[in-house]
């Protein structure tokens, strides 16, 4: 399944790495970069380690590969046995930079692209490597990047990561962190709107983010009942293969039962939530 939720916890605090790793997050990124102070890195570099050699799983976010920190974190993590599930690697830019870490570590790889040239480049990062298992966004860093602020100034980028991932046969994005915490009906709504426009799931920063955003990348019950149907319409494979008027009147071809298929795969992996207890129904 497609994570949902990527639940960032700060490496430098074990005792919260512990409690994200036992949240209802479908993955964790233990955070070596921006959720770190300079001189807490190596703490938090041996508190992956430790989470890492006692068998729990967990994604990592590393410093920029080019400067000293990120170099010192993909030493210490191509050291380790049983590795991380996945790196994030931000600012990525360069696609041959991408290309080392990944051979480097030989775990997929994530590239977070927040900045002008990352976005110009994100058909080639999301190509530039086998291991390359996914791209995103990182929007404050690129929205500062670009001087723009507010409404709808990203659509582009968003839209242009949207396309280079499904172009290089990845899953669709997940969005950026909602920074406003304690406003849910926000990002419920700023979710729903992200899967609308070709997003799947977001980071979060904390837990109760979590049940929030998986209510949110559950289909609509009404798209869901008309997949059903027009599945339960199939008569043959000519039929599967072909084009034709349904019940409704609707036009019906190819593109549009691959559809029905995406949204059934999508409504059994993705459970009703109870939103207020935080777990499914």
């Amino acid at each position: 399944m497609t994570p949902r939720s990527w639940l960032y916890v700060p490496g430098d605090r074990p005792d919260r790495i512990g409690k994200a790793l036992a949240s209802a997050a479908d993955a964790v990124i233990i955070d070596l970069e921006d959720a770190v102070a300079p001189a807490a890195k190596h703490q938090a570099r041996r508190n992956v380690v430790e989470t890492l050699a006692s068998g729990r799983t967990s994604h990592v976010r590393i410093n920029a590969p080019a400067t000293p920190d990120g170099a010192d974190d993909i030493a210490v993590l191509a050291a380790v046995p049983d590795g991380p599930a996945g790196v994030r690697v931000p600012k990525c830019e360069d696609p041959d930079e991408l290309r080392r870490v990944a051979e480097t570590l030989g775990v997929p790889v994530f590239p977070v692209l927040e900045s002008a040239l990352g976005v110009e480049n994100a058909l080639a990062l999301a190509t530039a490597h086998p291991l390359v298992a996914g791209i995103s966004l990182g929007e404050a860093d690129l929205a500062a990047d670009l001087r723009v602020s507010g409404g709808d100034a990203l659509a582009w980028p968003r839209s242009r990561v949207v396309v280079a991932a499904r172009a290089a046969g990845l899953p669709s994005p997940p969005q950026s962190v909602w920074t406003a915490v304690r406003d849910l009906d926000g990002l419920r709504a700023d979710t729903v709107a992200g899967r609308r426009a070709g997003f799947f799931g977001r980071s979060v920063i904390h837990p109760a983010q979590i049940p929030v955003v998986h209510e949110a990348c559950a289909p609509d019950p009404d798209d869901v009942a008309w997949a059903r149907d027009l599945m339960s319409r199939l008569k043959s494979t000519a039929e599967n293969n072909a084009a034709w008027i349904d019940s409704s009147g609707r036009f019906v071809d190819k593109a549009v039962v691959e559809r029905a298929r995406w949204l059934l795969d999508l409504a059994a992996d993705n459970p009703p939530v109870n939103v207020k207890e935080g777990h499914t129904s």
